[in-house]
């Protein structure tokens, strides 16, 4: 019961976070005004969030390794690329709470520099955890850096197929820009 509460209200902290960075810009909301409005202390944010970014990028571990969970789980035959495509539509497989909060989140996270950097922080631990794997994968020479290679372009498509979505209302579904992103690199196309 514990941990459910602890997630219900990092949830909601997270929620008023970014109804206010989106309403007042990131750099205009502080720590304290977050606080106030969820009915919270600032120290008790910090023992959500160490940092107001935080509030926004939630739990970049968990997402990670559920990536890496669902490429490991793909047939090792499958080509590496397919198999990269399919993971990332099963994190976006995954139940949303709000498909209007998850829109104003994107636009946040690509709204100042502090966030695009936790962002790129944020691809980088998923590149450690899947690179191990693709590198697995790949035979012959330089599999290490062609790893890197498919795995960055791999999560810049996840990236650019995301900030589209949230850009537009042309009631495409982020799997959908997803789709579109992979198919434009395919070894195939």
């Amino acid at each position: 019961m514990r941990a459910i509460a602890r997630d219900a209200v990092r949830a909601r902290i997270s929620d008023v976070a970014v109804d206010l960075f989106d309403e007042h810009g990131f750099d205009n909301v502080t720590v304290e005004q977050i606080a106030t409005a969820v009915g919270v202390s600032a120290r008790s944010f910090h023992r959500y969030f160490p940092a107001k970014e935080d509030a926004v990028i939630a739990d970049p571990t968990g997402w990670g390794e559920l990536v890496r969970d669902q490429f490991a789980a793909r047939p090792a035959d499958e080509p590496i690329w397919d198999g990269l495509g399919a993971a990332y539509e099963a994190l976006l497989a995954t139940p949303s709470r709000d498909e209007n909060r998850s829109k104003r989140a994107m636009r946040v996270l690509g709204s100042t520099p502090a966030l695009r950097a936790r962002n790129l922080e944020k691809h980088l631990l998923w590149a450690e955890l899947l690179t191990p794997l693709v590198t697995a994968r790949l035979e012959g020479d330089n599999r290490e850096l062609r790893a890197e290679t498919l795995v960055q372009a791999s999560l810049a498509c996840f990236d650019i197929a995301m900030n589209t979505w949230a850009r537009t209302d042309s009631g495409q579904t982020p799997a959908d820009y997803l789709r579109q992103a992979f198919d434009t690199l395919s070894p195939h196309a």
